[in-house]
């Protein structure tokens, strides 16, 4: 059985949270692994709202917005920076 949550509750601050954390991270060594962290809940919330048929919800439409800033950031990065042989920038 899936457990979801309903839109307001704690997992819609959750992923949120994660999201501005990513976006407004200012620290290179820590800033994929905030990306990696936020897409992951995004991804866990988007399912959430499949399950329960509210994916093209407001909050759906949300996280679809925010992954492809993530992913906007995240190739932003040379891809050495991604593969993690070069973290010292």
């Amino acid at each position: 059985m899936v457990t979801t949550k309903a839109p307001g509750s704690e997992a819609v601050q959750h992923w949120r949270e994660l999201y501005l954390a990513a976006l407004f991270e200012t620290d290179r060594k820590k800033i994929l692994s905030r990306i990696a962290e936020a897409e992951r809940a995004l991804l866990v919330r988007a399912r959430e709202l499949h399950a329960i048929s509210q994916l093209s919800s407001e909050e759906g439409k949300a996280l679809d917005k925010g992954l492809y800033a993530l992913r906007a950031l995240r190739d932003c990065f040379p891809r050495h920076e991604l593969r993690g042989t070069n973290t010292s920038c």
